[in-house]
């Protein structure tokens, strides 16, 4: 039996104190959002939207309690956005419950709230949300772990475990927002990729998963049983056959996004569960592919970064053509310093063994 935190008990007592006073801590209504902390901060200077009418949800991050009013931060999908809440503004009549109690004491870091108001601008230029209503969306009884960052935006005590970011991604993307990104980013580089496939005709495809055969590729496969057929089956290591299969069906170009397993070992850059993309185009060669894939990357990378030259880390990375073609003739031969265009495999071998590879019989 799994033994609760002491936060997790004060949850759950904090929990049945709300059903006492009458507050779902899970209700099922929907709360209509008509905007974004995003949108807020990218268009409140400029006052594209009407800023008169707010309704936006997310998870509540930090609170100062400052007697009858408070500041705190909401953070939605798109980032955080800060707010002041004044104890007469949600409870104009006599019963000051939901400020008191609720807010102040039974709410907590992580919790998710809807809040109503309008936005304003704090006297150190914060652009912040002035609730007039705030609704209980969902009382979350698991804590968040506790992230302290500096004032550039540094983390240095947090949820920063690598294996525990990697085995709970929820919570990683709640207190690491900028993990976000590269969630956004992949799914834009998908979604161009399959434009420029679509824009040139190429038909997207489903190919098997479970496979009788596997093929395609050299690995070790997950096995499983079909009970009906009583059969063996595998996970595809590789859609690759099946694709052909429908270049020499008619079609002049497939491609598909699917996900391939391959039960082997495994590290931070190899997963036995692995997303990968394959096209097939009739009638074309290596060279032409080598084009396709220059022009595609290039086209990707403007539409998401509006640029081709992206620093990434130290280095600037140009991803507009041309690029540099080497064969593996050169490339060895430039990078390794050893010509092997004429080598036996019995130079081969004596030459990985002064290198140090490993080379099997």
């Amino acid at each position: 039996m799994q033994l609760l935190s002491e936060q997790e008990i004060e949850r759950r007592k904090d929990r049945e104190e709300l059903m006492k006073l009458g507050i779902n801590p899970y209700p099922a209504e929907e709360f209509p959002i008509n905007v974004t902390s995003e949108d807020i901060h990218r268009n409140y200077e400029n006052r594209k939207l009407d800023y008169k009418d707010i309704k936006i949800a997310g998870r509540l991050m930090s609170r100062r309690i400052m007697g009858s009013a408070s500041f705190g931060e909401i953070q939605d999908a798109s980032g955080r956005l800060q707010f002041y809440i004044r104890r007469d503004d949600i409870c104009p009549g006599e019963d000051k419950t939901l400020y008191n109690s609720v807010f102040k004491k039974l709410l907590g870091i992580g919790d998710f709230l809807g809040l109503k108001g309008y936005i304003f601008t704090t006297q150190t230029g914060e652009i912040s949300l002035h609730v007039t209503e705030l609704t209980v969306l969902s009382k979350s009884v698991k804590p968040l772990p506790v992230v302290k960052r500096d004032e550039e935006g540094n983390v240095h005590d947090g949820f920063t475990d690598p294996e525990m970011r990697y085995r709970q991604r929820y919570v990683d993307l709640t207190v690491n927002p900028e993990v976000r990104k590269t969630f956004v980013t992949r799914s834009k580089i998908i979604t161009q990729m399959r434009r420029y496939f679509d824009d040139h005709g190429w038909l997207e495809v489903e190919t098997p998963i479970l496979q009788a055969v596997h093929g395609g590729a050299a690995a070790r496969p997950f096995d499983t049983h079909h009970n009906t057929l009583d059969m063996p089956l595998f996970l595809r290591i590789a859609n690759e056959l099946y694709l052909k299969r429908l270049i020499v069906g008619g079609f002049d170009g497939v491609y598909e996004f699917g996900k391939m397993f391959r039960n082997e070992g495994m590290d931070r850059t190899h997963n036995p569960e692995f997303t990968s993309m394959e096209i097939y185009v009739a009638y074309k060669d290596y060279i032409w592919m080598m084009k396709m894939v220059e022009q595609l990357i290039e086209k990707v990378t403007q539409e998401i970064h509006g640029k081709t030259k992206i620093t990434v880390g130290k280095n600037e990375i140009e991803f507009a053509g041309p690029y540099r073609r080497l064969t593996m003739y050169d490339s060895i031969k430039e990078y390794a310093g050893i010509d092997v265009s004429k080598m036996d495999e019995e130079g081969l071998r004596k030459v990985c063994a002064e290198l140090g590879i490993e080379v099997d019989a």
